[in-house]
């Protein structure tokens, strides 16, 4: 991406398969781990745990302070930043670029939120990282590639390893079983907050922003419906703020924190059930 000045900005998301750095390793590992371990059965019991939503008791923005306290082992891009500072950039960037969108703003800084689950001692390969649909045969583009699910007892299944498997064509992506993880988590919690006023196309992007196989490699095109197909540009609008903010400057946390709790205050209210 090209900016104003005339620079480009840094290229992300750059996946080793001969990793020679600890943090090229991390994230390697990091992913073989979630495609070797992430099933159906898996996921179906990340759903009992934690959509019974008995984990904690906070208003947004406290639980968002739990991210100081995590740093994203998928993320090639970061090796020591804890992940509230990415909040808070991501959601500047919407804030300069959405103006007159508000709600923007606040889908930006808690996009990621969901990753409290590891905060709260779940295993990383289950709360960070790409998504991509089980029960089905993995996309080509999945980070790593096939080699990477060696291991994974679903891979013995016939059904789920034909391109529709246990889906029907264009049931649209709300019907599909994704990888457990950070956005499913937290659509679920503020879709069960009755005080909830974010808008659901915000709520779509926050859904589906890992899913890079469908938005950023247009694979699984034949599991989306008409409604998907309109409700993505919502998650390029939050992608393309989420990706490049990595190489913003470090915003004044407390200077900006009373602009979102206005927003909170506005759109996500109250006590959360987490």
């Amino acid at each position: 991406m090209k900016l104003p000045s005339g620079e480009y900005e840094p290229i992300f998301r750059i996946y080793e398969d001969d990793p020679k750095t600890p943090l090229q390793i991390r994230v390697k590992q990091h992913y073989y781990n979630q495609h070797k371990f992430q099933t159906l059965d898996f996921v179906k019991n990340m759903h009992k745990k934690w959509l019974s939503f008995n984990h904690a008791k906070l208003p947004l923005l406290e639980c968002l302070d739990l991210l100081s306290q995590l740093v994203d082992e998928s993320d090639p891009d970061v090796e020591k930043d804890a992940n509230i500072i990415h909040a808070y950039q991501t959601a500047e960037r919407m804030r300069e670029a959405y103006p007159d969108r508000p709600w923007l703003h606040l889908t930006g800084l808690i996009h990621d939120l969901g990753k409290v689950m590891s905060v709260w001692g779940e295993v990383q390969y289950a709360v960070t990282g790409d998504t991509y649909p089980l029960g089905c045969k993995p996309a080509e583009s999945i980070v790593y590639g096939i080699q990477s699910f060696e291991g994974n007892p679903d891979l013995n299944d016939t059904v789920y390893q034909t391109k529709f498997g246990i889906y029907k064509k264009n049931c649209g992506l709300e019907k599909l079983v994704m990888t457990w993880s950070h956005d499913e988590y937290m659509y679920q919690v503020l879709k069960n907050h009755s005080t909830c006023k974010i808008p659901e196309e915000a709520l779509y992007a926050i859904r589906f922003h890992s899913f890079y196989p469908y938005h950023s490699s247009r694979e699984y095109l034949y599991f989306e419906s008409e409604y998907d197909k309109n409700m993505l540009k919502n998650i390029f609008e939050l992608n393309a703020c989420d990706l490049y903010s990595k190489a913003d400057e470090r915003p004044d946390l407390q200077t900006i924190r009373p602009y979102y709790q206005s927003l909170v205050d506005e759109y996500v209210p109250g006590v959360i059930n987490w």
